[in-house]
């Protein structure tokens, strides 16, 4: 990391010399568009094991033995000297819904039981609780229940013994203080003594969840999430709202209610790429569509669920709902903006009530489909738009402009027309490609039509090598692409009101793609180059475009600015994508000085860098305060390969 003075200022007088440099010109007292305050958001899908195995904080995988192979993270443990057997059943489950358990047997030898492996190992820290609970049915005997965790070295770290189960189902529960530290600790669940034990729905969380909620999330993830300061969160996807086939698409309904009654779904992810194969990866719906709803409002962000619109995965099979069965889906998208803002009395409203939240959720935007193209896209998203205009015309509709943004793609041409024709609020483009790609499109929004549908870039990320590459990283390069072509974005405003980075989470053991901008192992979160680009503009959003006069002469610099209305501040956002320091020649026009400034800086000598596990700060902002002699004309140095964002007190 560079630890150079980043940043440095001088005063100039108005002399043909000092103006060598190129000149950025501000026009302070000339505000242009109003920016969104829910302008930069978060894209989360359940991909890279997002959910289960990471924002989730469940640390059992296949916890109610339902995955195809009921045992698919479990081994038995059946020592030499141990008799009996341990078998699954689906008799006299606990929930006829998920009916596999496990029966225990033993005849008292030695202990006999199961283990699991967690999501690629469980992350427990010393000195934490870890909360213990499993649904338990007793046959015959006395058997007690060992439940214990062991280090990845084999130590163990602490365990319990749990006894007097009844001949019912029941729900036993323990607290686990672990004597040590470990990555990739197990979980066994032994039987002692003889007799006969039916176990289901093994489960083990952190005490320290977000907001300490039982079974909730995983704090350091959240907390991440929220210092982005994101306007939105698109939830909970992505491909998996189609699914590979309609049978397997999304369905909020079903990820209401208790958690032990919602059941499991293969991951579209599981099975897409022969480079990365994910036997292993299901969906609990533990993270479910009020949950989503609820971490919406813990961090401030305006929910954005994508429902399915009747098609699948038009990478893979691409079904079709017949239009004539299309209702029910339609159906699904009226009863959510019930179950999010419908008073309690309503029958959705309720629901959501009786899970403990008898306010509203206040959503504001709705996606129907997620990167579908082509006619059938547009008959069913014709009648969602009818239907839900008819009936909450307060609700922002999401439509899908496919999975190429070139503006030559028939695709692309076709969902404009049409969307246009269809009078759409917001149309949803996605943009994934190498750097100069990005930087090429900086100006993309300059000519889009004002008075047409809104743009939300709901999926973008510059990709080091190239699209799908598993050798993809998270570099410097990457970052200063995606701040340059966001301050086209922010620079038109009055066009694009919505864009989010994506995917936003992955497990650095069982990732599918890359590259991502939170990166997670068991015990500890890793924020990107990109990460901070993002959590940049966000936070110095401002409320209102400044229009701006520069000509870079040459150079590979990119500008926006923002003013905030409370404080009158004046921001901007420098790229200066070439090796070598640059100098610029700031003005800003209808202020008599500047008060106050302030300095972030991103970037590196080097254009490969990013930050890793072992040196997570390699690409961090830094900040200074620089003094300011009052004149609205002054000289700016900008470090090479870096991201400037300058927060300016003004006396208008």
């Amino acid at each position: 990391m560079k630890t150079c003075f980043p940043f440095a200022l001088g005063l100039l007088a108005a002399t043909a010399t000092a103006f060598a440099s190129p000149v950025l010109t501000v026009r302070v007292d000339q505000p242009g568009a109003r920016i969104n305050p829910a302008m930069w958001g978060a894209f989360f899908e359940d991909i890279n094991f997002g959910a289960d195995g990471g924002l989730y904080a469940e640390m059992v995988k296949n916890r109610g033995f339902e995955f195809p192979e009921p045992l698919m993270g479990w081994i038995m443990i059946h020592p030499a000297l141990a008799k009996g057997e341990v078998t699954m059943r689906t008799d006299t489950p606990f929930d006829s819904a998920n009916p596999h358990y496990v029966r225990i047997a033993s005849e008292g030898t030695g202990p006999l039981g199961v283990s699991n492996e967690g999501f690629r190992g469980m992350g427990v820290r010393q000195g934490e609780a870890y909360d213990f609970s499993a649904r338990v049915r007793a046959g015959s005997g006395a058997c007690h229940l060992s439940v214990a965790l062991y280090g990845g070295d084999g130590v163990l770290l602490d365990s319990v013994e749990l006894s007097g189960f009844p001949a019912t189902w029941t729900k036993v529960t323990a607290t686990l203080h672990p004597s040590a530290t470990d990555p990739k600790a197990r979980l066994s669940v032994l039987s002692l003594g003889k007799g006969v034990l039916d176990l289901d729905f093994v489960s083990l969380f952190p005490e320290a969840t977000w907001k300490h909620r039982p079974g909730g999330l995983r704090a350091d993830m959240v907390q991440a999430l929220a210092d982005l300061h994101p306007g939105f969160l698109r939830f909970p996807g992505g491909c998996i709202v189609e699914g590979s086939v309609l049978a397997r698409r999304y369905q909020w309904k079903r990820t209401l209610g208790p958690v032990e009654e919602r059941r499991i779904l293969i991951n579209r992810w599981n099975q897409e790429f022969i480079h990365r194969p994910t036997p292993d990866y299901f969906q609990s719906f533990g993270l479910g569509f009020f949950e989503y709803f609820q971490l919406c409002e813990d961090i401030g962000a305006q929910p954005l669920p994508i429902l399915n619109c009747g098609m699948a995965c038009q990478f893979n099979s691409g079904e079709l709902c017949p239009l004539d069965q299309l209702e029910p889906y339609i159906q699904d998208a009226l009863d959510l903006v019930e179950f999010a803002n419908g008073a309690p009395t309503t029958p959705w409203g309720a629901r959501r009530a009786a899970m403990g939240h008898p306010a509203p959720f206040n959503m504001q935007l709705l996606g129907v489909g997620n990167e579908q193209w082509g006619p059938q896209y547009f008959e069913r998203y014709s009648r969602f738009a009818a239907a839900l205009k008819k009936k909450h015309p307060e609700i922002f509709l999401v439509s899908a402009a496919g999975p190429d943004p070139n503006p030559a793609d028939p695709r692309f041409k076709l969902a404009w027309e049409t969307l246009r024709g269809l009078h759409a609020d917001l149309v949803d483009e996605h943009a994934y490609g190498r750097p100069d790609w990005f930087f090429s499109n900086v100006h993309r929004y300059d000519a889009y039509d004002r008075a047409g549908p809104k743009v939300f870039m709901g999926e973008y990320a510059a990709q080091s090598v190239a699209v799908v590459s598993p050798v993809n990283r998270s570099t410097l390069e990457c970052a200063l692409s995606e701040a340059a072509f966001m301050t086209g974005l922010e620079r038109n405003a009055e066009v694009v009101r919505m864009a989010s980075y994506a995917p936003l989470y992955a497990n650095v053991d069982a990732w599918q793609w890359t590259p991502d901008l939170i990166w997670a192992d068991s015990l500890r979160v890793l924020r990107t180059p990109s990460y901070y680009v993002q959590s940049l503009f966000a936070r110095n959003r401002g409320d209102r475009v400044l229009p701006i006069d520069f000509d870079p002469a040459g150079t590979h610099l990119y500008a926006s600015s923002v003013t905030d209305d409370a404080s009158g501040a004046v921001t901007l956002k420098i790229v200066n994508a070439d090796p070598a320091p640059a100098s610029v020649v700031l003005r800003l026009e209808g202020v008599r000085g500047v008060t106050s400034m302030v300095v972030d800086t991103l970037g590196s000598e080097d254009l490969a860098a990013t930050n890793t596990f072992d040196h997570p700060d390699e690409v961090v902002p830094r900040e200074t305060r620089v003094t300011v002699g009052g004149s609205p004309t002054m000289q700016i140095s900008l470090e090479g390969n870096s991201l400037t964002v300058l927060r300016l007190g003004v006396d208008r």
